[in-house]
C-alpha cells in the first residue's frame, strides 16, 4: 500500500557520490579536497556560520579601508582637463594626418583638424600641475591630487571599455571591482552592503551589470541607492511595525533552514537568508543615513547643495552620501553622473557645451569631498579615483566634438595612501598616446588592491576551472605613485 504523500528525500551530490558505484565517486571527490586549488582556497560561499560580509584582515597593513569612486561615464577629454598641449595650439585647424602621421582609426571615421583646447591651462597649487579652466574648485585641491596621465584601455567603444574598467574583462558577467574588495575584505558595517552604488540617474553602456557580482556570491554585488527620495525601492515597511516585519523574517528564516536541510546547504539558499537579514536591518540603517539634518548649512554650501545647477546638488548630495557612507564603515562607493547634460561626457559634437556642463556638475562636489574629508581626518584611510573607460582625440570628430581614445588619458587619486601634488606617466606632445609608464586598467586595479591590503594575486576565487582574479594573469603595481 503506497502512501500519496510519500516524498522521496532529496539525495545530495555527496551522498551520490558514497552510495553510487561503490563509493568511487566520494574517493576522487577526497583526492580534490586535498589539493590547494580544489580544497583550501576560500570560495567566499557562506555556510551556516560564516557571514561572507564579516570583516576580514588584508594580507598586509592597508593605506586605506575604503574606496570612493567617480565614475565619469563616457570619456572625459583628457586634453581638456588634466593633460596640458601646447602644441595643439600651434596646429590647431591643420590635417592631423600631415601634422600628426599615422592616426589609428576612430569609431565614427569622422576625422577633423588638430583641435586645441577651447579652456585654458594654468599651473595650480604649489605643485605647479596642469589643470584647465573646466575646474576651478578641483584646482584649489590639486596638491591633494596625483594626475595619473597614461592610462590605456583594451577597447574603443563603450559597453566593452565600462566592462572592462570594472571587471578587468571587456565581456559581461565578471564580477566588478567593487565585489572583488568586498570578496577580499568583508565590511565594517553590518548593517548596509559592502558595496553601494549611488545613481544620479545615468545608466552605464552595458547597464548595471557593470556593478554585478558576476560568479562571486550574490552579497558581494552592488547595491543600487538613488541620492534623494526612497533610495531603494520596497525599503519601507508600509503599514507593518518592526515587531511583525522580524516575525515575517523569522519564517522566512525557517523556512529557508528546512531547505537548507533539504538541499545540502546550497549556497543560493544561504546567500537569501544573509540578504533577507541585511535587507531588515537596512529598513533602520538607511533612513538614518538619508537624514541629513545634523549637517551643518556650511557643509551642505560646501557640497554645493546650494547651487542655481540642479545637477551640481544631485552629484553634490552624491558626495554627500559617499563621505557619510565612509564614515559608516561601508568599503566600495561607486557615483554616477546625473542624467540631463546631454550625452554623458561622450562629446563626439559640441565639446564646449557638453564637457562645460559635466564639469559645472561635478566641480565644486569633489573639491567639497576631498576637503571634508581632509578635515575629518578621512582622506588619508580613504582612497578617491576619478576617471571614465578611456579618453578622447586631440583631433576633432567633426567640426566641434572629439571621438573615443583608449591610447592615452588622465585619471585621478587621491588620499588612501597615494602621493599627492604629482603627476603619474605622460602622453606624446598631442596628448594621444601614452609614452611614459603605460598604465594598463589591470594596474590599475592591482594598485587599488594594494593600497586596502590585498595582494591582488592571491585574492582568488576558483571558477570555471581556474583560480579567477581581477586582474586575471596581469597587472603591477604602481610604487611610484604610493606615499
Amino acid at each position: 500500500m503506497h502512501c500519496r504523500n510519500y516524498r522521496r528525500p532529496s539525495l545530495s551530490r555527496r551522498d551520490m557520490l558514497r552510495q553510487c558505484a561503490n563509493g568511487f565517486g566520494a574517493v576522487a571527490l577526497t583526492a580534490l579536497l586535498n589539493d590547494r586549488a580544489f580544497g583550501a582556497v576560500d570560495t567566499g560561499r557562506p555556510s551556516a556560520t560564516r557571514n561572507p560580509l564579516a570583516p576580514k584582515a588584508p594580507h598586509f597593513p592597508a593605506r586605506a579601508k575604503n574606496v570612493i569612486f567617480l565614475y565619469m561615464d563616457g570619456g572625459p577629454s583628457q586634453v581638456d582637463t588634466f593633460d596640458y598641449k601646447p602644441l595643439l595650439e600651434k596646429y590647431n585647424g591643420q590635417d592631423p594626418h600631415k601634422a600628426m602621421g599615422r592616426l589609428e582609426p576612430t569609431q565614427f571615421d569622422n576625422i577633423g583638424t588638430v583641435m586645441k583646447s577651447p579652456w585654458n591651462f594654468k599651473q595650480r597649487g604649489q605643485s605647479g600641475l596642469w589643470v584647465s579652466d573646466l575646474f576651478p574648485e578641483i584646482s584649489k585641491v590639486i596638491d591633494d591630487i596625483c594626475v595619473l596621465k597614461s592610462v590605456v584601455s583594451k577597447f574603443p567603444e563603450h559597453t566593452s571599455a565600462n566592462y572592462f574598467l570594472h571587471t578587468g574583462s571587456g565581456i559581461q558577467g565578471r564580477p566588478s571591482m567593487g565585489a572583488w574588495v568586498g570578496y577580499g575584505l568583508g565590511s565594517v558595517n553590518q548593517n548596509l552592503p559592502g558595496f553601494v552604488v549611488i545613481n544620479g540617474g545615468l545608466v552605464p553602456p552595458g547597464g548595471m551589470d557593470v556593478f554585478n557580482s558576476g560568479f562571486l556570491p550574490a552579497s558581494y554585488q552592488g547595491s543600487i541607492f538613488k541620492p534623494s527620495g526612497e533610495p531603494i525601492a520596497n525599503l519601507t515597511p508600509g503599514d507593518s511595525s518592526r515587531e511583525a516585519q522580524r516575525k515575517k523574517l523569522d519564517l522566512l528564516n525557517d523556512l529557508d533552514e528546512a531547505s537548507l536541510d533539504r538541499y545540502a546547504h546550497e549556497a543560493q539558499v544561504e546567500s537569501a537568508i544573509l540578504n533577507y537579514e541585511t535587507a531588515y536591518r537596512m529598513q533602520a540603517a538607511v533612513p538614518e543615513l538619508m537624514d541629513l539634518s545634523g549637517e551643518s548649512e556650511a557643509t551642505k554650501k560646501l557640497y554645493g547643495l546650494d547651487a542655481g545647477f540642479d545637477n551640481t546638488r544631485t552629484f553634490g548630495l552624491e558626495c554627500l552620501l559617499a563621505r557619510r557612507l565612509v564614515e559608516r564603515g561601508v568599503r566600495f562607493i561607486e557615483l554616477t553622473c546625473p542624467s540631463g547634460n546631454g550625452d554623458r561626457w561622450d562629446q563626439h559634437g559640441g565639446l564646449v557645451a557638453g564637457h562645460g556642463k559635466n564639469c559645472l556638475t561635478v566641480d565644486q562636489p569633489i573639491a567639497g569631498l576631498l576637503k571634508d574629508l581632509k578635515s575629518r581626518g578621512l582622506l588619508d584611510e580613504t582612497l578617491v579615483v576619478w576617471g571614465g573607460e578611456f579618453g578622447r582625440t586631440p583631433f576633432a570628430q567633426g567640426a566641434d566634438g572629439r571621438d573615443h581614445n583608449p591610447f592615452g588619458f588622465s585619471m585621478w587619486m587621491a588620499g588612501g595612501g597615494v602621493k599627492g601634488g604629482i603627476s603619474y606617466g605622460q602622453t606624446d606632445d598631442w596628448g594621444y598616446k601614452a609614452i611614459e609608464n603605460k598604465m594598463e586598467i589591470h594596474d590599475l586595479h592591482a594598485t587599488m588592491l594594494h593600497l586596502l591590503g590585498v595582494e591582488h594575486t592571491h585574492s582568488t576565487y576558483r571558477y570555471g576551472g581556474r583560480d579567477m582574479r581581477l586582474t586575471d594573469v596581469h597587472g603591477h603595481v604602481v610604487h611610484d605613485i604610493v606615499s
